[in-house]
């Protein structure tokens, strides 16, 4: 058997499904960016709707202004890990100011928000001892970080907390240590967690919360803190993760945390010591998109109204949509065919969403998955919902 005659079965179905439909929607090239909402692509002026650039940050001229100051005076990269020579005093300041920022003590940047978690939570458990319960629904990066770790993985259904309960009770004193983890906002979907609740449940049993805020981190709470801040549990979060790469606009990630020990994941956590440490010119700018993010309120408002106005015209179109309002907007088709379909429909119409099937989503579900920025216009807008109503109609003339 050959090393590449696994991947034949996927190949051969991506191909059927691209024969005589269009467009690679998983290979699409930005052959120039005209702004946080706007594209060429193939000549095309494509309106972005699919990046997760929350706040509309990537053109901030703070932003900008601080990334090029930072290779002026620091150079292009660092050329090792945090572990070696990768931390500069800019590394250190960005630790401090979101640990301040979030209200905790302690604070770890990592080079993506992928690895912060995978970082994290596979130096947190280790086996045979410890126990890792994972929402059904976790990023990769989750279920990858707990794979890493060796621990033992037990999956509790999504956003149910009775389910998480059930499964600490089975548990018992059986084992020493317990990480639950889930997230504030879930990417696919946009759905939101029972945050509190599953705290609450983790606590009673004597175990220890991670939740992933990347997706809300900017979005929600009074101050976009998180889901944690806006059900008002923020303090009780034993392990915070996030990333810079959605409302900070730039490229790393970070855990935050009030447990003194997160410091001994700097000599443990091989993500963290085997990994060339964030760029100056990335941490600059994420430290001053978290600058705006502080002083700048009107930003999270754009987003919310934005985001309500087209999910209430999707609403109204038929769409059937996998969640209320969030900045996540992902509206099911009726298997991967039609979701192929769809997605160059809406490209042919100037509109950039992101197409996801299975086996990368939840329930075996075929979705159109778009994330709303407080950068789209109302032009923006307009122009969104129009190529969802042309392809609204489509499908109801070919379902007829």
């Amino acid at each position: 058997m050959g090393l590449f005659d696994k991947f034949q079965t996927t190949a051969t179905q991506y191909k059927a499904l691209l024969e005589g439909i269009g467009r690679d929607p998983f290979g699409v090239s930005m052959d120039e960016m005209k702004g946080p909402t706007r594209a060429i692509v193939n000549g095309k002026e494509i309106v972005l709707a699919g990046t997760n650039n929350y706040l509309g940050l990537t053109y901030d001229d703070e932003a900008i202004a601080a990334a090029k100051d930072a290779i002026d005076q620091s150079g292009t990269g660092t050329t090792g890990s945090r572990f070696a020579n990768g931390t500069y005093a800019a590394h250190r300041q960005l630790e401090i100011d979101l640990a301040a920022f979030l209200g905790f003590k302690h604070c770890m940047v990592f080079s993506t928000g992928y690895q912060a978690n995978l970082g994290a939570i596979s130096a947190l458990a280790q086996p045979p001892e410890d126990v890792i319960l994972l929402d059904a629904d976790c990023h990769a990066c989750i279920y990858d970080g707990a794979q890493l770790s060796g621990a033992e993985i037990i999956r509790f259904r999504h956003n149910d907390p009775d389910s998480l309960d059930k499964r600490l009770g089975r548990l018992g004193d059986k084992v020493n240590g317990k990480l639950v983890c889930f997230e504030g906002m879930y990417s696919m979907f946009g759905d939101i967690a029972p945050v509190k609740e599953l705290i609450e449940v983790a606590h009673k049993h004597g175990a220890y919360a991670l939740l992933d805020e990347a997706h809300s981190f900017g979005v929600f709470g009074d101050h976009g803190r998180g889901v944690c801040e806006a059900e008002g549990v923020l303090d009780q979060v034993d392990f915070y993760t996030g990333t810079f790469s959605k409302s900070l606009a730039s490229i790393g990630g970070f855990v935050a945390s009030n447990h003194p020990e997160l410091e001994y994941l700097r000599f443990s956590s091989r993500p963290y010591m085997f990994t060339a440490s964030p760029s100056p010119a990335n941490v600059a700018a994420a430290s001053a998109a978290l600058a705006r993010l502080k002083s700048d309120q009107s930003m999270r408002a754009d987003l919310w109204r934005n985001a309500k106005r087209i999910h209430a015209a999707f609403t109204q179109l038929g769409f059937d949509l996998c969640a209320p309002e969030s900045p996540v907007i992902a509206a099911r088709l009726k298997g991967r065919e039609q979701a192929f379909m769809a997605w160059n429909f809406l490209m042919e119409n100037g509109v950039y969403v992101n197409l996801a099937i299975p086996p990368g989503t939840p329930n075996a579900t075929s979705i159109l998955r778009l994330s709303v920025s407080a950068a789209h216009t109302n032009e923006d807008l307009d122009a969104i919902i129009n190529a969802y109503t042309a392809l609204s109609e489509m499908l109801s003339a070919e379902a007829a």
